[in-house]
């Protein structure tokens, strides 16, 4: 208690003559007013050695004098309303010394408000190897002391300080060992790597694989060794390194283990597909021959931008598969297999590759899967665990890849190289049986319809990065328009073959600077052009630039983009700034529309009149700056994106059915009646155009990507 305060009121009922009042403070206790009560015992479970550790009868092993921790407190019993309590801690530690004598050290703390904590760094001239016993009672500012923490129920706390660094870890790994006999199998394949010391006090390893984050593992028992599993991810040149911790913390000096990985294991079974039209059987690059049945057709289109040539056909019937009439991996352990493929149709269940169960069904499916209520999604199932994921559009190629993992017992599924779902703690599953390309075993056979190319099949894990650029159709530039000023009317392309004819009074906007410097009465510098000396500059009337031809397939997987800048910011109609089509319509649009202040992205299914359209909006509003505007259709996740100024602002479901074939169109779309209108009124510059999908990341930069 705060003994000022406890002074006036014990002289204030002195002056009064009152008779001294008792009450109760705790069950069994009664005190007069003003008397003061000794502290509060500290409790052993608040007693610290280093923060870390806890006071226990058991020495705690240190690596140095340790600091105590203890929280005290003074009781509050004896307090008048506005009396405040402080409380400091005598520490005493003590021990036996080599002559059998016993040694012993204080230290009392300062008072503070409690309840508080306080804390006592030892001496350094305490032993090593020796136990030290210590306890703490609580002092308030009067004097009053509490009893011992180790009086009852509490226990005298015990510490061993230990000097000694543990030795160096060993690393032990045969899949994986630290010698000169060259680069070991491979990536996606786990090793097992055992860390043991000399030292029998090692309690812990800290380890990590090219400085990554550290991990810890503990032995079982104190000195024993320990196991982990790693996996390399690429073929390189690797290091682990590691250290042995003893129970008091101490670290030994670190051990690195230095490994060279080579490029995982090839497939167990390759097909290509890529086989000649006419072709009775699929031949190998891996494993055995695939017999094709009479519904196989060979010479099917590739997915593009890969480097496949030809796939096959199916369709569907139940003639129409290809097998190798055995298994051709154990799906009980580590496996995983991938496919190009293209659906004609998402209404139906299909299957693209399987591989037989003993039972007359299949163990595992990789297919697709339609939804009542959304589009259809890619399927992986094996044994009782099903995974879907992924947008399934038909016509649009996708790359699947299905994963099964028996270190941790996870079941993957990839699309174009991205991981759509997963599941942990599934079960293996035998599959005896033959593998099957395009059907599966019951449920009708689920015989695919459509295309399938370049069926994989490992015995390992094939690594995300692995499964990404297997998936990759990368977009790559197919034409680019750098607009500067020319006097023919024409703007080439850099390649010479694409130009863009103006239309209508299209000209060229290049800003008069030397003008400005010359006029004294020049209030306002003139604005520069979009990119390089000069831009396109369209009135809004009847001014427009377009290409002889389509430059973009809009079947297939496109990205156009344009840097534009609005005349006006405040538009009294809808303008369009980019299309292609045919004559009549436009296969896609972009436009603003000032009476809903938003960019809006229109396209349609077909050319033929009645054709469904699909808007889809964004709010948006015209600036005095440029704007960078990028569409993007993915034929494989079957969805269509504007973006503006590098952020997504309106993005569909879309598949696309028809390649428009028509010219690019800047500054002008289609109207309701079919006729040419909706000009746009502003500049135009930095026209690319790409084969394939942009990403996000790419999409901000477009007009640098070659």
């Amino acid at each position: 208690m705060n003994t000022h305060s406890g002074r006036r009121a014990r002289t204030a009922a002195a002056a009064t003559g009152l008779a001294a009042v008792l009450f109760a403070t705790t069950a069994g206790i009664a005190t007069a007013a003003g008397e003061n009560l000794p502290p509060l015992q500290p409790s052993t479970g608040t007693l610290t050695v280093d923060s870390a550790k806890t006071c226990s009868d058991e020495p705690v092993h240190v690596p140095r004098a340790p600091e105590l921790r203890a929280v005290v407190a003074d009781t509050t019993e004896d307090n008048e309303e506005w009396e405040s309590n402080r409380a400091g801690a005598e520490f005493e530690a003590w021990w036996t010394d080599a002559d059998g004598v016993q040694q012993r050290r204080t230290h009392t703390s300062g008072m503070v408000s409690s309840p508080t904590t306080q804390l006592w760094r030892t001496p350094t001239d305490l032993p090593a190897d020796t136990v030290v016993s210590w306890h703490v009672r609580a002092v308030d500012d009067e004097g009053a002391t509490s009893s011992w923490s180790d009086e009852t129920p509490g226990i005298t706390c015990r510490f061993i300080i230990d000097t000694v660094n543990p030795e160096p870890a060993t690393v032990v790994s045969e899949q994986y060992p630290d010698d000169d006999s060259g680069w070991h199998d491979g990536v996606g394949v786990y090793g097992s790597f055992t860390f043991d010391s000399p030292s029998e006090d090692v309690v812990e390893y800290v380890y990590s694989v090219l400085g990554s984050a550290p991990k810890r593992v503990r032995p079982e028992v104190p000195g024993g060794p320990v196991t982990i599993r790693w996996m390399p991810e690429e073929s390189k040149p690797y290091y682990l390194q590691v250290r042995a911790l003893d129970r008091a913390g101490r670290s030994s000096s670190q051990t690195t283990h230095w490994m060279r990985i080579a490029a995982g294991r090839a497939p167990v079974a390759h097909w290509t597909l890529a086989d000649p039209a006419g072709a009775g059987a699929a031949a190998a690059e891996a494993g055995p021959v695939a017999r094709a049945e009479d519904g196989v057709v060979f010479g099917a289109a590739a997915p593009a931008r890969t480097d496949l040539t030809s796939t096959v056909t199916l369709d569907g019937r139940g003639n129409s598969y290809l097998t190798p009439d055995a298994p051709v991996t154990d799906t009980a352990k580590t496996f995983a297999l991938s496919v190009w493929a293209r659906p004609a149709v998402t209404g139906t269940p299909m299957t693209v590759a399987s591989q037989d169960a003993a039972d007359g069904t299949s163990a595992f499916t990789l297919g697709l899967r339609p939804a009542a209520d959304g589009p259809a999604t890619w399927v992986f199932r094996y044994g009782g665990t099903t995974l879907t994921g992924g947008s399934a559009s038909a016509g649009g190629w996708a790359h699947l890849t299905g994963l099964y993992d028996t270190e941790d017992n996870t079941l993957r599924l990839f699309a174009n190289g991205k991981e759509v779902a997963s599941e942990t703690d599934v079960a293996p599953t035998a599959a005896p049986g033959a593998f099957q390309i395009g059907r599966a075993r019951g449920d009708g056979g689920a015989h695919w319809q459509g295309e399938i190319g370049d069926v994989r099949v490992w015995d390992r894990v094939v690594t995300p990065k692995e499964i990404e650029q297997l998936g990759s159709r990368p977009a790559e530039l197919a034409a680019a328009w750098d607009i500067e000023r020319t006097d023919d009317g024409m703007v080439p392309d850099r390649d010479g073959d694409k130009p863009l004819t103006l239309h209508g009074g299209a000209g060229f906007y290049t800003p008069d600077y030397e003008s400005c410097l010359q006029d004294p009465e020049c209030a306002e510098f003139p604005a520069d052009a979009l990119d390089g000396n000069d831009h396109l500059a369209l009135d809004g009337t009847d001014d427009h630039a377009a290409t002889s031809g389509p430059v973009v397939d809009t079947a297939d997987s496109y990205s156009v983009g344009l840097r534009i800048r609005f005349a006006d910011t405040s538009p009294d109609q809808p303008m369009t700034v980019l299309s292609q089509g045919d004559a009549d319509s436009d296969a896609f649009r972009v436009r603003y529309d000032p009476a809903a202040s938003a960019w809006q992205l229109v396209v349609t299914s077909g050319s033929e009149p009645g054709a469904t359209q699909t808007v889809v909006a964004g709010p948006g509003a015209p600036t005095s700056f440029s704007d960078d505007v990028v569409v993007v259709y993915d034929d494989s996740e079957g969805h269509i994106t504007l973006y503006i100024g590098g952020e997504a602002v309106a993005t569909a479901e879309f598949h696309a059915s028809w390649s428009a074939p028509g010219p690019l169109q800047i500054g002008r779309g289609h109207t309701a009646d079919g006729g040419w209108g909706e000009y746009f009124h502003g500049g135009a510059d930095t026209l690319r155009v790409f084969r394939g999908a942009l990403t996000a990341s790419q999409v901000k930069s477009f007009a640098y990507l070659q």
